[in-house]
């Protein structure tokens, strides 16, 4: 891709929106390179919810910027006028088997599944390893995402591309 190159608008899925996806939005835009730009939303976020705060923590302690990040519904993203899509990757199981809107566009469409990191009854420090787990094995797919040539991520063939990286 060329500097006057559109970023790939990349939309990363969860059932609440306030861990994972939250976790590789914000990633995405870090590591980017310019050459991506990525969004998060869940199919039922709860009204007024925030992201997980130990994801925010985890985030900060990495040098992520976490500015401007919310919860949000993914009808936000299938609304008229809403950024057009490239890619969409579901990042939880249950967000996975929903049944999502319909994307404007037609973009390609990949599951990368990761356990939910706020799950269960651990103290918060093994929760906070679990989102750390998260954040690094997030980084790992978005390195080989962020770093395949240009013509992997074109759009007939990007399809193609995301789901190999979900065996990564």
């Amino acid at each position: 891709m060329t500097d006057t190159t559109a970023p790939l608008n990349v939309l990363f899925l969860c059932t609440h929106n306030a861990g994972r996806s939250i976790l590789a939005e914000a990633l995405l835009n870090d590591i980017g390179q310019g050459r991506f730009h990525a969004y998060s939303a869940g199919s039922s976020p709860r009204p007024g919810e925030l992201p997980h705060p130990l994801g925010l923590q985890v985030l900060r302690r990495a040098g992520v910027p976490v500015d401007g990040l919310r919860s949000k519904s993914w009808h936000e993203f299938a609304a008229p006028g809403a950024p057009h899509m490239d890619l969409i990757i579901t990042v939880c199981d249950d967000a996975a088997e929903e049944v999502c809107p319909v994307w404007p566009g037609h973009p390609a469409t990949a599951h990368w599944g990761y356990p939910d990191p706020a799950a269960g009854d651990a103290p918060d420090e093994g929760k906070l390893e679990a989102f750390r787990q998260t954040l690094h094995m997030l980084h790992r797919r978005l390195e080989l995402l962020v770093n395949l040539p240009t013509d992997k991520l074109e759009k007939a063939r990007l399809q193609g591309t995301a789901r190999d990286l979900s065996h990564h």
